[in-house]
């Protein structure tokens, strides 16, 4: 069975730079205050924050998940561009070798931004692939993007 490609791309009227800053640059600080109903605490296990970090998400309690890990495979501060992939803790990697995780940033021409995720799924040999599941997976995502964006909508000033 081959890889699964998911991809969603949503636009923001927050700035691209500003979006990124906030939303890879800074996740770890804010979306635990941001989302504390689903996410307890982001730490960094292992390395500086550049390729090859470690982070360990704490998932908050109520939920049968207690936390993720995921490794950065390559963040570009220049092309507003994001890479990582999960290791430990989600339910989907039972059925899947490993998920990564693809993020561009770009600026739109109203002054905007617009995200796009690519999810590539490798699953294990003679895993059955519930694709309902990988969007639910995707939805998470999506509602952590619109948490932030309307945190920095808010707070105009914020990383201004």
């Amino acid at each position: 069975m081959g890889v699964h490609t998911l991809s969603d791309e949503v636009t923001s009227p927050i700035p691209a730079p500003k979006l990124f800053k906030a939303l890879i640059l800074d996740a770890d600080n804010l979306l635990p205050k941001l989302l504390p109903q689903a996410i307890k605490s982001i730490e960094t296990v292992e390395g500086n924050g550049g390729p090859g970090t470690i982070k360990k998400i704490t998932i908050a309690e109520g939920t049968h998940i207690k936390h993720l890990k995921h490794r950065i495979d390559a963040v570009d501060e220049e092309k507003l561009t994001y890479s990582y992939t999960l290791i430990e803790g989600d339910d989907l990697l039972d059925k899947f070798e490993s998920i990564s995780y693809e993020i561009k940033f770009e600026s739109s021409p109203d002054g905007g931004a617009k995200c796009t995720n690519f999810s590539k799924y490798h699953p294990k040999p003679g895993a059955q692939i519930n694709e309902e599941e990988m969007k639910a997976s995707k939805e998470k995502g999506l509602a952590v993007y619109r948490a932030m964006e309307a945190y920095l909508l808010a707070n105009p000033e914020a990383y201004a």
